[in-house]
């Protein structure tokens, strides 16, 4: 989570885009030729969207590779930069890269701030999003998507301005932006170009020239960077036409089946690069190195150790921008290649220039990064580093420790997710030269099965941790300290994953062995007895989980002291589990006593406080005190909207609870369109399958159900219930709640059958993967045993709540409110069995059904 300082929230308020601001590259020729037709409708398209108040203008050009996407996208910008307050163009191709657009954008508009040391790559990105969400007007240009996922987030917290993006992939867009298709160039069209090119603006052409052009333009497949790159050999050398077309059939025969983008531009590649390597030497050993790294925007001065000073790398860079082979910024100083001039110079033999990125890379890291306008600026290079490895390739040291150190980079700043790519090409380096059971090689196994669960990968992230475990416990023992840590990391993986009775299993033995070897007060027995208090309400046994709650919360303040974050930590943690176990009074004097203290401590706007406010609102409403959590979440709606912005998940999630707070209090003409509101977002930033997406979807078709549109509700249940079985599985706990939120609505419209069938599904579900004492599985078998009654099978509902029962006295006590719904629902199927037995009838309506469980 970034939080802003309130001097940079007000800067991104009144901060204005001096006229004509915008970072616009150079194109590779300058020339701009046969798609008129193409940029006056994505022109009218764009204006036209951008007329309407609450309609986003965002289009895609898509295509393949080097068919001039970037081209029109680059030629639009131009033409219309001054009907716009701000053009600002942001490499796209991964998530990186656009952060590091965004990053930059807040540099040159707030350079007081931004370009400060203290501030890193996150929080510039997040003030530029805080600017554009101020200041309308602008033109974002967002150039090779690769997923269109990506930008989701943009597109939805952005709705002020027009998005132009490019990318090679047509699929994925519907849900996200209109797609324009970009073809190959007319042969008329092709011929135009490449004479330009070769012959320099204004030349008329003879007859037989205008045919050797339309011949050679055929030969390349109308392919804009084919032709580009031919048409700058042809200036620069020299050469005549048929001569250049007789040299490239003699390199290879024409591609069958149609054109072939990187058999088009390896047609041409032998003779440009003997050009180029005639002229200045130095610049091919630039290019293979370049060809390593991120296609846009390379800083020039990471690229200055392959170069004798600066006037030598400006030469060889000039010569390569003379064939067409890289492009400038618009202030010259960082240099971009085309992807697919990157592809055919990495499958080369040999790899060549690989070692020397590596160098580069490295050397970047290791030196002054303000060099670089810090390390975000060449993130992006180190990533595509570790993605083009080749097959069968060692890497050097020096780009093992640059993944390496960029991944801790990207973790400290939050971003564990973004280092899945790094640590995957860390592990699979050390497997290849140092083994699989290396201890370098196990801790990379464990990095990478962190980056796999904040990214989403969980099961695969349990395989990795299994794999480590096995071996350090056969091979190190249980004592040792770097098993237990293994087993506690596992634990918490388990935990997170739902297999809740495996991880209390892992803590419990991992804390009675750190308890001997390292003491009751060492940092890493405290961390494990806290993990385990977690995993005990997570699995429903409250009272281990506030006993060993309030041990901790009695330690930690004793040891680290009252106001220190993990002691506030604890008792955050402690009036959970007292909320959890119905203990609402102590909980929320808890929640009270912490959120002051957090708020003296840490000041009124910072994130844990906010997530304190948070706690304390819900405590209040599970506690039926509205009154007091109404106001509570609307002034943490509002501090999350100033502070982290419209769409951020956060800010999102508090949306979500007060509707929700809303739809307890019967108001469902507020609750509903806030819902549905928040859905949409959702699906826009996060994705239509993010879990908090889906829990949008679960919450509106609640609120349907209480508005009595129940046919809504049910298609909202069916549909996240297809799509989290094809994806999480049968037995993953969203899909259990799901399935249990339907049958609820089937048992509600009178479909008891459907219900019932549910229900044992979920029941059966929830017993294997939690328990049968589990809180959430107790819930499923009232549920089953309420509607069984009502279909007229009152003796299987006397067994199920007798079995309840039973469960919720031992873990909850007989005073617990689920413990008194379960005797009171035991006592109504007693009498429906009794009245069956006697042959009357009960009211189909008696007996309860507890509250789904959070």
């Amino acid at each position: 989570m970034v939080t802003l300082p309130a001097e940079a929230v007000a800067w991104a308020r009144d901060a204005q885009a001096p006229p004509g601001a915008g970072n616009l590259p150079g194109s590779a020729s300058g020339v701009f030729v046969g798609r008129e037709e193409e940029l006056a409708a994505l022109r009218r398209e764009l204006k036209e969207a951008g007329e309407a108040a609450v309609t986003q203008a965002a289009r895609v050009v898509h295509g393949l590779g080097g068919i001039g996407k970037s081209t029109l996208a680059l030629h639009y910008a131009h033409t219309y930069r001054h009907d716009y307050t701000l053009v600002w163009w942001i490499g796209a191709e991964s998530a990186e890269q656009i952060l590091a657009g965004l990053a930059a954008l807040a540099v040159r508009l707030c350079p007081q701030w931004a370009a400060g040391a203290g501030v890193g790559t996150e929080e510039r990105a997040a003030w530029a999003m805080l600017w554009l969400q101020w200041h309308p007007g602008w033109l974002l240009i967002h150039d090779n998507v690769e997923d269109p996922r990506d930008l989701r987030h943009c597109l939805g917290s952005l709705p002020d301005g027009h998005h132009l993006a490019t990318s090679r992939t047509a699929t994925g867009w519907h849900s996200i932006a209109p797609t324009v298709a970009l073809g190959l160039l007319s042969p008329q069209a092709s011929a135009d170009l490449l004479s330009t090119l070769a012959f320099g603006r204004g030349r008329v052409l003879t007859g037989p020239e205008r045919a050797e052009a339309e011949q050679l333009a055929a030969f390349l497949g109308h392919l804009p960077l084919a032709l580009e790159q031919a048409g700058a050999y042809l200036y620069e050398t020299g050469a005549c036409m048929p001569d250049y077309l007789d040299m490239l059939e003699r390199v290879m025969d024409s591609a069958p089946g149609g054109i072939d983008p990187q058999r088009t531009i390896a047609r041409i590649w032998h003779h440009t690069l003997d050009a180029v390597r005639a002229r200045n030497p130095s610049a091919i050993r630039i290019l293979d190195a370049m060809a390593w790294l991120a296609p846009d925007e390379v800083p020039r001065v990471l690229l200055a150790p392959l170069a004798d000073d600066a006037l030598a790398l400006g030469e060889a860079l000039g010569v390569l921008h003379a064939y067409n082979m890289v492009s400038f910024s618009e202030d010259r100083r960082s240099v971009s290649v085309h992807r697919l001039v990157q592809t055919v110079l990495r499958e080369r033999p040999g790899w060549p220039g690989r070692r020397d990125a590596e160098r580069l890379v490295w050397s970047a890291l290791s030196g002054d990064s303000d060099a670089f306008g810090g390390w975000g600026r060449i993130v992006p290079d180190v990533v595509a580093l570790a993605v083009s490895t080749p097959s069968g390739y060692v890497a050097t040291d020096d780009a093992v420790r640059a993944w390496r150190v960029v991944a801790r980079y990207l973790s400290r700043l939050g971003r564990n997710a973004h280092t899945v790519l790094l640590r995957a090409a860390t592990l699979a380096q050390y497997e290849e030269t140092l083994g699989d059971t290396h201890p370098r090689t196990l801790t990379a196994r464990v990095v990478l099965a962190d980056a796999l669960l904040d990214s989403g990968d969980g099961l695969s992230a349990v395989e990795l941790y299994e794999t480590v475990a096995e071996y350090r416990v056969r091979e190190l023992g249980y004592t040792h300290p770097d098993t237990l840590n293994t087993l506690s990391g596992f634990a918490r993986v388990c935990l997170s994953v739902g297999l809740v009775d495996g991880a209390l299993r892992l803590y419990e033995d991992v804390l009675a062995r750190m308890r001997l070897q390292l003491g009751e007060e060492h940092r890493d027995t405290m961390n494990t007895r806290h993990n385990l208090a977690s995993a005990y309400a997570e699995a429903g046994d409250f009272r281990k989980a506030i006993s060993l709650g309030e041990t901790i919360v009695e330690q930690s303040a004793r040891l680290l002291g009252d106001s220190d974050p993990a002691t506030l930590r604890s008792r955050n943690n402690l009036a959970l589990a007292y909320e959890s176990a119905g203990e609402h009074e102590r909980a929320v004097r808890l929640h009270e006593a912490t959120l002051a203290q957090r708020e003296h401590v840490l000041g009124p706007t910072h994130p844990g406080v906010m997530t304190s406010r948070h706690n304390l609102a819900l405590a209040y409403k599970d506690a039926g005190d509205l009154e007091r959590a109404l106001p509570l979440l609307e002034r943490n709606l509002a501090q999350r909207r100033q502070v982290l912005g419209e769409t951020h998940p956060q800010t999102l999630t508090s949306y979500n609870w007060l509707a929700l707070a809303y739809k307890d209090t019967g108001d469902l003409d507020r609750a509903v369109p806030l819902l549905e509101r928040n859905l949409e977002r959702r699906e826009q930033v996060l994705g239509h399958m993010h879990p908090h997406t889906m829990n949008s979807r679960a919450e509106l078709a609640h609120a349907y159900a209480a508005r009595g549109d129940d046919d809504r509700a049910i298609f909202l249940f069916e549909l996240a219930l297809a799509q989290l079985e094809d994806i999480m599985g049968d037995s993953h706990p969203d899909t259990m709640a799901t399935r249990g939120h339907l049958a609820a609505v089937c048992r509600k419209t009178g479909d008891l059958d459907r219900a019932v069938r549910l229900y044992e599904t979920t029941l059966v579900q929830r017993e294997r993967v939690l328990g049968e004492s589990h809180r959430k599985t107790m819930h499923t078998r009232n549920s089953l045993a309420v509607t069984c009654r009502q279909a007229g099978d009152p003796q299987r509902a006397v067994h199920l709540h007798e079995v309840n029962l039973a469960h919720r006295e031992r873990t909850l006590g007989a005073d617990h409110p689920s413990t008194v719904l379960s005797r009171d629902n035991l006592a109504v199927a007693r009498r429906a069995a009794a009245a069956a037995k006697a042959g009357q009838q009960t009211p189909p309506g008696a007996g309860r059904s507890s509250a789904p469980p959070s």
